[in-house]
C-alpha cells in the first residue's frame, strides 16, 4: 500500500534529514550522512523520475545532503553552488545570483504578506510517499535466501519506477493563475528521492520492506521556455488510492513473473476488502511479522466504537480511512536508538521465526509458494471480462460512495484485475479501457461537476422502479458496506449471465428436418438459419430431395405389397390350417355387412 505525508519546511525537512534518510534511526548530530547510513544498515538514497535530466542528473545518482538540502528543503536546483557561484564570477549581484537558482517561485513569496491568505497557508517542498508490499512478501523477503531476497527487492523497484511513471504521464499537474485555477500536465516529469527502509519502527524489530519515494514539488511547465511551477497537491492526493492499486499490481505481476508464485485474497477484517497475499505462506507468520498492525488494529477497534456511538452508523470509507490514520498515530513508538546492519536483522528474524514455527516451515517457505500456485493456476482462469470487470467496478463504487469521480473507478478496477488475474500479466491500457466502458455504458453526471453516479436505469433497464433492486441491498444497516457492495455487485453480475443465456437460448438453432409437403401446402417451408461459424445462408428443401423421397416411398410401398402376394400364394398353395373353436361367440373385429373375406385371411384381418 501507500501512505503519504507532507513535507513542509522546519519540522518536516528535519525529519526527512534525521529519520527518512537513515532508516528512521537515530542520527547523532555532526555525523555525515553517508556514515549515519552506514551505521544504520541502510543503502543511500537514489534519485529517480523522468524530470531529472532537467536539473542535470541521471536516475540511479546517490542523493547527497547537499542536493537533497537545496531541491527537497529550498526549492532551489540541486546544483545551485556552482550555479550561483558562477553568476557571481560574472558580475552579477548576489542577490540575483541566488534568484538564478531558484526553481519557480521562492519558498518565501508563500510566507509574505503580498501572498492571499498568508497566515493560513504553509508552504509545502514535497510529498513523501511510502511503498509498502503486502505481508507475505516481507515474510518472503525477510525468511527465504539471498537469491530470492534479491529478486523480491527487484520486484520493488520495478513497481515502484512503474508507479511514479504513471504518476508523473496521468497524474501530474501544475497550478497556475490566480489562487491556482487553471491546471496544466508536467513537461518532464518528476523529480523523487527514493529512500529504502528494511524494519518496522516496533519496540521489537520486524521485517519491513518499504521505501519512501519523495516527491519534490518542481517541475517544469509544458511550455517553449520550460519554466518552473509547482506540482497541484490535491491532484496528487485525490490519486493516491489509484496509484496504491496500480502498484500493487504491477508487484503482483513481477513477482509472479520472476518467481512463479500466485496471489490469492484474504479476508483481515470480516466484511471489508480482502488483501492479496502470496500463497501457499503460513498464515501465522503474519501474525508474527505485523506486531505493529495488532497494535494499530487494537487501537482502531476503539477509536470505530467511539464513531458508531457518536454517529449511530459504521464509519464509511473515508471515515474509516481516517480513523486508522488517528489509530497509527496513537500507537507509534519512539525510533530505536540502535540500529542492525540488515545481514544482523536476517539472523535475528530467521532465529525467531524457527524458534515460534520450527524450522521446516521457513526452510520449505518457497517450495511451498510455487505447490500453492500450480494449484491456483489450475484453480483460477485469468481471463478478464471487460463487462462483467465494469458492472462490478460500477455496483462497488456505487454503492460505497454513492456519487464518484474517475479515479475511484480506476481504483477499484484495478483491485478487480488482481482478484481476477492473481498475477498474471495484464494488457496496458485494460484498467483504462473498464473504466471508460462503465462511464459511457453505467452512470450519469452529478451536479456540474466532473462527478457521476450509477446509472440504474442502464444497470436495471426492465424494472418500473430505478431502485427497485439496489435499495434493498445498500440500506442494509446489519451488512458491512463492502459487504452490501458485493452483493449488488453479485446481482447485477446474475443479471448479465442471465442476459447472456437468454440471448444464446434466442438463437440457438434447431434440428434440421427435410419434410414431405402436404397436400394443402403449395410448396416446401424453409427451415430456421444455421448459427455455425461461416454459415449465415438459409437451408431449404429441395425440390429434386422430395421427389427422390417420394420415389423411394412409393419403391418401399410396392415391394411391401409384392411380400404380401407372395405370402398369401403360399398359404392357398398349403391349404387352410385347422382353428380351435375360438371360446367367445365372436371376435369384436368383426367385418361389416356384406364384406366378404378374404381367403388366406383369419376373420381379424391377419394372414392365415
Amino acid at each position: 500500500m501507500i501512505s503519504k505525508s507532507a513535507l513542509r519546511p522546519g519540522d518536516g525537512v528535519r525529519y526527512l534529514f534525521r529519520g527518512v534518510m537513515v532508516g528512521d534511526g537515530h542520527r547523532p548530530a555532526g555525523t555525515a550522512l553517508r556514515d549515519a547510513q552506514d551505521e544504520a544498515g541502510v543503502p543511500p538514497g537514489i534519485w529517480r523520475g523522468h524530470g531529472l535530466t532537467a536539473v542535470g542528473l541521471t536516475a540511479g545518482d546517490v542523493v547527497t545532503e547537499r542536493q537533497a538540502e537545496l531541491l527537497l528543503g529550498e526549492g532551489r536546483h540541486p546544483d545551485a553552488d556552482r550555479i550561483e557561484r558562477e553568476r557571481l564570477d560574472a558580475g552579477d549581484d548576489p542577490a540575483k545570483a541566488r534568484r538564478a537558482t531558484v526553481l519557480g517561485r521562492p519558498v518565501e513569496h508563500n510566507r509574505s504578506p503580498e501572498t492571499e491568505k498568508a497566515k493560513e497557508r504553509t508552504p509545502w517542498l514535497g510529498m513523501d510517499l511510502v511503498f509498502r508490499p503486502p505481508p507475505t512478501a516481507h515474510i518472503a523477503w525477510a525468511l527465504t535466501d539471498d537469491e530470492t531476497r534479491l529478486v523480491l527487492e527487484s520486484c520493488q523497484d520495478t513497481a515502484v519506477d512503474k508507479t511514479l511513471a504513471w504518476v508523473g504521464e496521468s497524474v501530474a499537474q501544475i497550478r497556475s493563475g490566480s489562487g491556482g485555477k487553471h491546471r496544466t500536465p508536467v513537461r518532464d516529469g518528476l523529480i523523487v528521492a527514493v529512500f529504502r527502509h528494511y524494519e518496522s519502527r516496533a519496540e521489537e524489530s520486524k521485517p519491513l520492506l518499504h521505501d519512501h519515494a519523495v516527491v519534490s514539488i518542481r517541475a517544469r511547465r509544458p511550455d517553449a521556455k520550460g519554466t518552473w511551477g509547482n506540482l497541484s497537491a490535491d491532484t496528487l492526493l485525490a490519486h493516491i488510492v489509484a496509484a496504491d492499486t496500480l502498484y500493487l499490481l504491477f508487484f503482483m505481476e513481477e513477482v509472479s513473473a520472476r518467481l512463479g508464485w500466485a496471489w490469492e485474497p484474504r479476508e483481515v477484517t470480516p466484511g471489508r476488502r480482502p488483501v492479496m497475499e502470496i500463497a501457499g505462506i503460513d498464515q501465522r507468520l503474519i501474525g508474527w511479522q505485523s506486531t505493529r498492525r495488532q497494535q494499530i488494529e487494537e487501537a482502531l477497534f476503539v477509536l470505530t466504537a467511539e464513531y458508531v456511538e457518536e454517529h449511530g452508523h459504521a464509519p464509511g470509507e473515508k471515515a474509516a480511512y481516517g480513523l486508522a490514520c488517528r489509530a497509527a498515530d496513537r500507537t507509534r513508538p519512539p525510533k530505536r536508538k540502535e540500529p542492525r546492519p540488515l545481514s544482523k536483522l536476517r539472523e535475528s528474524w530467521r532465529e525467531s521465526a524457527i524458534a515460534a514455527f520450527g524450522a521446516c516451515t521457513i526452510y520449505k517457505l518457497a517450495q511451498r509458494a510455487r505447490a500453492a500456485a500450480a494449484a491456483v493456476w489450475a484453480r483460477v482462469r485469468p481471463v478478464v471480462d471487460i463487462v462483467l470487470a465494469a458492472v462490478d467496478t460500477v455496483a462497488v463504487v456505487y454503492v460505497m460512495r454513492g456519487a464518484f469521480k474517475r479515479h475511484h473507478l480506476l481504483a477499484e478496477a484495478r483491485r478487480c484485475l488482481s482478484y481476477v488475474l492473481r498475477g498474471r500479466p495484464h494488457e496496458p491500457g485494460l484498467d483504462e479501457q473498464i473504466v471508460q466502458t462503465v462511464i459511457d455504458d453505467y452512470t450519469r453526471p452529478v451536479g456540474r461537476g466532473l462527478a457521476m453516479t450509477a446509472d440504474l436505469r442502464t444497470l436495471y433497464p426492465h424494472d418500473t422502479d430505478d431502485q427497485a433492486v439496489l435499495r434493498p441491498l445498500t440500506r442494509n444497516r446489519a451488512l458491512a458496506l463492502y459487504a452490501r457492495a458485493r452483493i449488488a455487485a453479485g446481482a447485477l453480475s446474475a443479471r448479465v449471465y442471465a442476459a447472456r443465456r437468454s440471448e444464446r437460448l434466442g438463437f440457438r438453432t434447431r434440428p434440421h428436418h427435410v419434410t414431405v409437403p402436404d397436400a394443402s401446402r403449395s410448396g416446401p417451408r424453409p427451415s430456421r438459419p444455421d448459427r455455425k461459424a461461416g454459415r449465415a445462408q438459409q437451408q431449404g428443401t429441395d425440390v429434386a430431395a422430395l421427389d427422390q423421397t417420394r420415389a423411394t416411398i412409393e419403391a418401399v410401398a410396392k415391394m411391401a405389397a409384392k411380400l404380401q402376394d407372395g405370402v398369401r400364394e403360399r398359404a392357398v398353395a398349403r391349404g387352410p390350417r385347422p382353428h380351435p373353436a375360438p371360446p367367445s361367440p365372436a371376435p369384436s373385429h368383426t367385418p361389416p355387412p356384406g364384406a366378404q373375406q378374404t381367403p388366406g385371411r383369419t376373420p381379424t384381418g391377419g394372414p392365415a
